[in-house]
């Protein structure tokens, strides 16, 4: 199965149809409530929901989810026949398309089953996904253009040449998986001074996002933090506790991050922290979301 362990926790929905198709002789029994086997459509949503929670044991490759919210409802074709709705809404790390997918195949399924008797010419069809949202399905929505970003290494051994840099390296990966334009990546040791006048260069170029690395733990030469707030002009609070909580799921060590965001004129930054995992984790945690914010600090509402 696929990891999704690295996927951020949202609010997932998705709509569905399938229509299954009938003489009008059977609707007339329908609405009469003739039918040998009884009540058709509380029978079929039952159906429905089975089929819903059982979709991980039908399809290999689906995680289990939690179905926080489900519902299905019938209504009569003006052709002759049903047309069966689900909608669903669960919180987690994946979808809920292929949930309600089954439900409304499933409840298609019991509908034939109970109408067999009445009607030999039944016929399922225009199985749909209408909508889904949550996850990467949302990502448009944050940006209109390609955010552009700047990554800055703060590490006195990488600035010095002893050590190599891979968590600055796996920031600009992920920054370009998510469309975004690495600009400028820079190496500088953990200098309060260095540090301001590269990130202070950068605002002053208009670079819409910039991340640091390295210097937010609690060792006597980690001075990123301070480097950082002592410039900041707003606070961004939420983006450090998203990051925080999100590694605190992976390592205790997370909270030892002093990690701090927030904006200059139209930039943001924001600190990560120096090892490759806690840097990839905490931008996991914020991307794509984070790249909102340029909208918000140009004048722009939620």
């Amino acid at each position: 199965m696929r990891d999704i362990t690295g996927k951020q926790i949202t609010l997932r929905t998705a709509k569905a149809v399938a229509n299954i198709f009938c003489s009008t002789e059977t609707i007339s029994k329908i609405k009469g409530n003739e039918l040998p086997k009884g009540n058709l459509f509380d029978v079929a949503r039952a159906a429905g929901f089975l089929g819903a929670k059982l979709t991980p044991q039908l399809l290999p490759h689906c995680h289990p989810v939690n179905i926080d919210s489900m519902d299905i409802s019938f209504s009569f074709l003006p052709e002759g026949g049903i047309q069966i709705l689900g909608e669903a809404k669960s919180i987690g790390r994946t979808g809920i398309e292929m949930e309600i997918l089954t439900a409304v195949s499933i409840a298609a399924l019991e509908i034939y089953d109970m109408l067999k008797p009445v009607d030999t010419d039944l016929e399922i069809g225009n199985i749909k996904l209408l909508q889904k949202t949550g996850g990467k399905s949302d990502r448009k929505k944050y940006f209109s253009t390609s955010p552009t970003c700047a990554v800055l290494v703060c590490s006195d051994s990488t600035a010095a040449g002893k050590r190599e840099d891979k968590s600055g390296l796996a920031i600009k990966s992920i920054l370009e998986q998510a469309k975004a334009k690495v600009v400028a990546y820079e190496i500088v040791a953990d200098d309060k001074a260095q540090i301001q006048k590269q990130l202070l260069q950068w605002v002053s170029e208009d670079i819409h996002f910039i991340f640091t690395t390295g210097g937010t733990g609690l060792g006597p030469r980690d001075n990123t933090v301070s480097a950082v707030s002592e410039i900041l002009e707003r606070d961004a609070d939420g983006i450090t506790e998203a990051m925080r909580n999100f590694g605190q799921m992976r390592t205790p060590m997370a909270m030892m991050s002093r990690a701090v965001a927030g904006s200059i004129a139209h930039s943001l930054i924001v600190t990560l922290p120096g090892s490759t995992d806690g840097a990839r984790e905490s931008l996991e945690a914020i991307v794509p979301g984070v790249f909102h914010a340029r909208k918000m600090m140009k004048g722009g509402g939620h």
